[in-house]
């Protein structure tokens, strides 16, 4: 192959997809951008046609690909619906540059997902309205925990003092209320212990979620497991990690056990998986593993799909809102971002945890 060691990885550092064609169309090349974003490896595809990577939503890529060689002229294409040997479907804008090198004709391509920069820019508007509401979270836990301190300590005076063992009962409502309250506003703030950084398997706090779920059904529901074992380990608090999945995880589990006029057995999936040049929020990462706890239950409403993870919202009479908060704040501590995809009999909620040590 005519590609250097430096130019290799130059190919290889960016986040855009490159591919590079020969004259008859098959890939000689493809960097790991590439690869991720049409979800296929290079060695898979080596000297396979073009229109074996994807097909264009209205005709072949070939037609424009061939007009290209023949005229030597480059060509962009904005807003292009790609159809995946997967069946999947993702939209790009590209851009076919021919070159000669001696005498073999080539064509990179160069493909930027629309998506991808859609969901960078909505994680970066999330990420910074999650900072301000816990700016104002805090703010506000100060404002309310130094009166409460006030109150229950008067009311512990007045306890002292009094002879009657009737209006102590209403001091010792007093007290039991304050504290009620000093710990809603604690579990408001998230975890309140500094992140123990250690070696851990992403695969052993699912299974410790697995076997806590597996026991709260009582059967009721079935888990499944999708796991990539190639995913190596990473620097975590595997305990906190384990209180944010099971947050999520027990979600599903209650919406699945209460939905009325069920047909199909409830389902829970874990799945794994490794992204590579992978952007959360503004950072890129080298590597990041994305987790999925897939459920088949009635989904999310809509109007609460975009506040789910802020403080004190709920879509349960009974629920506290405050689980995914934690959930979000604790993989927030990690680097990493929840994400919620939602519909009726399907909701996936995306974790992405950058593998990097740290």
């Amino acid at each position: 192959m005519f590609l250097t060691g430096l130019h290799k990885k130059i190919l290889e550092g960016l986040t855009g997809a490159v591919i590079l064609i020969d004259d008859t169309q098959k890939v000689c090349y493809l960097n790991p951008s590439a690869e991720m974003l049409l979800e296929i490896s290079e060695k898979r595809l080596k000297d396979a046609h073009i229109n074996e990577l994807f097909v264009e939503q209205d005709e072949q890529p070939s037609a424009s690909i061939s007009e290209a060689f023949h005229s030597g002229h480059p060509f962009t294409k904005r807003e292009a619906e790609l159809v995946l040997h997967s069946g999947s479907r993702v939209r790009v804008d590209y851009s076919a540059s021919p070159y000669q090198d001696g005498k073999h004709h080539y064509m990179l391509l160069e493909l930027q997902p629309r998506d991808r920069l859609l969901r960078i820019s909505r994680e970066e508007e999330m990420m910074a309205k999650q900072e301000t509401t816990r700016i104002l979270v805090r703010g506000l836990a100060h404002e309310i925990k130094n009166p409460l301190g006030g109150i229950r300590g008067a009311a512990q005076l007045l306890d002292r003092e009094l002879d009657d063992g009737n209006l102590c009962e209403y001091t010792h409502i007093i007290i039991e209320e304050a504290d009620r309250l000093r710990n809603l506003v604690d579990r408001m703030l998230g975890p309140n212990k500094l992140v123990k950084f250690k070696p851990t398997n992403i695969h052993e706090v699912l299974e410790r979620v697995h076997n806590l779920i597996s026991v709260e059904s009582n059967s009721q529901i079935a888990l499944m497991r999708d796991y990539d074992p190639s995913i190596p380990e990473f620097m975590g608090d595997q305990e906190q990690l384990i209180q944010a999945i099971l947050n999520i995880t027990r979600n599903a589990m209650e919406a699945l056990i209460s939905q009325e006029g069920r047909t199909l057995p409830g389902t829970i999936t874990l799945k794994t998986r490794t992204l590579r040049q992978f952007t959360i929020g503004h950072e890129r990462h080298r590597l990041v593993c994305r987790l999925d706890i897939i459920d088949n239950g009635p989904g999310i409403p809509s109007e609460f799909i975009q506040n789910i993870f802020y403080p004190m919202v709920s879509g349960r009479a009974e629920g506290t809102g405050l689980g995914l908060s934690i959930a979000q704040s604790i993989i927030g501590q990690h680097k990493g971002l929840i994400e919620c995809e939602s519909e009726p009999g399907r909701t996936d909620f995306i974790i992405y945890i950058p593998l990097e040590l740290t």
